[in-house]
């Protein structure tokens, strides 16, 4: 009989952890969650430098003793995502939880409607992805082990006018998640993804729910949401639960937080 040998996940008082899109919304809130769980060190990644500050003195006055660190960069293209490694590399020597939590400029709308080139500004959403996690897995390959936690959508699940390129990218997102789980299972790699509905409280309800097309149909989502419509606060506390020893045996999970909107 062969004997298994068990993975041993780092505890969060041990662990650097990485957020893309960390200085709003569900990744700020992720990283408040991470620092009040003893989490030492965070890199928040972004675009918006002032946001970025911002983001540093909310977590340090939830988590004073946690190092916080952030750098600008565009994570929409391939030198963005190496500059990041380098950066993590350089600065905490490796990383132990990566939480791709990027939002998107694209609000729904019928597919026969868009201009065609809003389809590569969507999908680039899923490619921003791939490409930070094909530079930090075998970083954590080589040191062992490690947690990835992506951020998608409901869309991936569910067929919704106007999300065909939306709905697309989320379920790519799934896939590519699911199948880094199987892939890294054997160097200590785990990997899940969160696909929530409409969030209160983030620069994408902002916009989604602006009058229009959008509004209409998101409208009709929070009538849905009878248990009430989710917040980012409703959303972190699994994010920090997903890459603890905790859910050490949790790999390639798709699970929706989305107030009762939708069940799949």
């Amino acid at each position: 009989m062969i004997e298994q040998t068990a993975n041993v996940v780092k505890p969060l008082d041990k662990s650097r952890v990485l957020i893309t899109g960390g200085t709003s919304g569900i990744g700020l809130e992720a990283a408040i969650q991470f620092g009040l769980s003893g989490v030492p060190r965070i890199l928040l990644i972004g675009r918006n430098s002032e946001r970025g500050e911002s983001a540093k003195q909310k977590i340090l006055k939830a988590a004073p003793t946690t190092q916080v660190d952030f750098i600008s960069v565009d994570m929409n293209r391939v030198e963005g995502a190496h500059t990041v490694f380098e950066h993590v590399k350089n600065l905490y020597g490796g990383v132990d939880i990566l939480v791709n939590s990027m939002g998107s400029d694209q609000v729904p709308e019928l597919f026969h409607q868009m201009p065609v080139e809003r389809i590569d500004e969507t999908v680039v959403r899923l490619t921003s992805i791939m490409n930070i996690c094909h530079f930090i897995q075998p970083m954590m390959k080589e040191q062992g082990g490690g947690s990835i936690v992506n951020i998608a959508s409901d869309a991936a699940k569910f067929a919704t006018p106007g999300e065909a390129v939306i709905g697309a990218v989320m379920a790519g997102i799934v896939m590519f998640t699911r199948t880094l789980a199987i892939e890294g299972k054997r160097d200590g790699i785990r990997a899940n993804v969160l696909t929530p509905s409409i969030v209160e409280g983030t620069l994408t309800y902002d916009r989604v729910m602006a009058p229009g097309f959008s509004g209409k149909l998101f409208e009709k989502a929070k009538k849905a949401a009878h248990l009430g419509v989710v917040r980012p606060e409703d959303i972190a506390p699994m994010i920090v639960f997903m890459t603890s020893p905790a859910a050490a045996r949790m790999t390639g999970q798709a699970i929706s937080i989305n107030g009762g909107i939708s069940a799949g």
